[in-house]
């Protein structure tokens, strides 16, 4: 588990993945109605690795917690381990209610501190559609900079060692 001062990060195992996949809460008490579209997304993904072998932890999924009242308020992961360049991707999702706390921002940088623990990682990649604005403004705010535009239109951030 990845602790912060207002967050605790557990990793979301493959059969809580499943659950959220599939409209369950994983096992948490989620503030609001509940996992957003992103997480349920990255749930079905951790499934469907687990299912052929791929899941590779720690590069997973894993829920935000709010230490405060126990609360889940979103996720954040990688989407894989570490590419041959030292690059691992990262996203993340929070629900409406817990969004303008700092939250995501607090997340986003105990995720980026964890992965450069690991002596395999050498840069952390975040992708943002252009009117994203307030992912965007997390990023900057966990010592992202804009890189070159993805070719699909995303924004791309990235975070040197």
């Amino acid at each position: 588990m990845i602790s912060t001062l207002r967050l605790h990060l557990p990793a979301v195992s493959p059969t809580a993945a499943l659950d959220l996949a599939f409209g369950g809460g994983g096992g948490w008490w989620w503030l609001g109605q509940g996992p957003g579209e992103g997480t349920r997304a990255m749930a079905g993904a951790v499934a469907r690795a687990d299912e052929v072998g791929w899941h590779r932890p720690p590069w997973g999924l894993y829920a935000i917690i709010r230490r405060e009242d126990g609360h889940a308020i979103g996720s954040i992961g990688f989407h894989g381990p570490p590419g041959a360049d030292g690059t691992v991707e990262i996203g993340y999702d929070l629900v409406p209610e817990a969004r303008g706390a700092g939250h995501a921002t607090e997340a986003v940088h105990a995720l980026t501190s964890f992965a450069f623990a690991h002596p395999a990682v050498r840069s952390v990649l975040a992708l943002t559609t252009p009117e994203n604005t307030a992912s965007q403004r997390v990023l900057a705010r966990s010592g992202f900079t804009r890189a070159e535009q993805d070719p699909d239109g995303l924004r791309r951030y990235r975070v040197d060692r």
